[in-house]
């Protein structure tokens, strides 16, 4: 209520006519600052007040996209642009539903947008997801962003020289590239000084991507995939029978130039089968056709995870929806490790006042203008 009033009481201060368009956008990401220009461009003398619960702006560019893509980064300035509008305004540390709910919000505007993302993360559901040492990949990248939640994450990159990642998606590729490439070429980037240091003291030499599905299907980009296969002497590892293409692959990757653009990627970046690794060269191994059955907790330290237990998997296709899923062999196979990164995918926050499907962790209507 307290914030409530002082909204208020900032709002009497205003020099927009009474009659104009007032409106919130909950959350400062993309999606907030291109809907806040939408709106200001739309509706002459409009106000926009654009809300997040971190003291900062600019959402998923500032804590999501990887500190080595600044490229990605320049749209702030468009952002920038509109945040300088006399007609918009940030402010921060404001929290939906802790310090405002959506009924006083509603009271004082006269639309509220929701854009503020998914929060949280999907668990795999298997056994020993509570080990320490198990991440949730975003939770690794808002700790190399310099995300507040993460600041203190302090994953353990000294007791192990192996890392597994569990997802094949752009995400997962991100987390990967930050942890093998060079920290020299790091510390020209906008990486977090806390992340730096412990990348520069860290022991991990060897990343396993972990997919239920083959190359065909994997589901990064090609931009994304040649970045990593660049890193200075990186070896890249895939089992050839995993590159090997069925006539459902074929049909699939006859349709999409993308996805046959990665698996010529793929193949061609496989280091040969009679290759050696040099001393203290790192890898990078792309692990096709496995899905993770439980995590494995260590002997010599209690509550820490010390590899997981994998099962192979084959493909079918789905009547329904004709796509190949994947489905277990029965036949399992384990590896140590000493960090492990999911990134399966995110979930909702619910709100009040707001309905949720607690199934797909999703509000009931995605993109929700919610107006009086």
């Amino acid at each position: 209520m307290a914030l409530s009033r002082a909204l208020s009481f900032y709002r009497s201060f205003s020099t927009v006519p009474s009659q104009s368009l007032r409106v919130c956008i909950v959350g400062s990401g993309p999606a907030g600052f291109y809907t806040a220009d939408k709106i200001l461009k739309a509706h002459e003398g409009a106000e926009v007040d654009i809300v997040d619960r971190l003291p900062t702006p600019f959402g998923l560019v500032r804590s999501g996209v990887a500190p080595d893509h600044p490229e990605t980064k320049v749209v702030t300035n468009q952002f920038s642009r509109v945040a300088q509008n006399g007609h918009c305004s940030f402010i921060g540390n404001v929290s939906l539903g802790s310090s405002i709910s959506l009924a006083e919000l509603r009271e004082l505007y006269d639309a509220v947008v929701l854009s503020y993302g998914a929060e949280s993360d999907q668990a795999l559901g298997i056994p020993g997801e509570e080990l320490a040492g198990i991440y949730a990949a975003r939770e690794f990248v808002w700790w190399y962003n310099g995300h507040p939640d993460c600041r203190n994450l302090a994953p353990d990159l000294k007791s192990s020289d192996t890392a597994v990642i569990i997802g094949q998606g752009n995400v997962a590729l991100d987390a990967a590239r930050i942890l093998l490439r060079p920290t020299t070429e790091l510390a020209t980037t906008d990486i977090s000084c806390h992340a730096l240091a412990a990348l520069g003291e860290s022991s991990i030499r060897k990343v396993y991507l972990v997919g239920r599905r083959g190359p065909a299907q994997a589901a990064f980009t090609a931009k994304e995939l040649r970045e990593v296969l660049r890193i200075k002497d990186l070896s890249i590892e895939i089992r050839q029978e995993d590159l090997s293409k069925t006539p459902a692959d074929e049909e699939e990757l006859k349709n999409n130039r993308i996805k046959r653009r990665i698996h010529e990627l793929l193949s061609k970046a496989a280091t040969p089968a009679t290759s050696i690794c040099s001393p203290g060269q790192k890898e990078l191994h792309f692990v096709f056709f496995r899905k993770p059955d439980r995590f494995l907790e260590s002997d010599c330290r209690n509550g820490y995870i010390a590899g997981l237990r994998m099962e192979r998997t084959i493909l079918k296709e789905d009547v329904e929806s004709g796509k190949q899923i994947a489905v277990g062999t029965g036949l399992f196979a384990e590896m140590e490790c000493g960090l492990v990164l999911k990134s399966v995918g995110y979930k909702s926050i619910p709100v009040d006042g707001l309905p949720f499907d607690h199934h797909k962790a999703l509000i009931a209507v995605w993109s929700i203008i919610v107006a009086n």
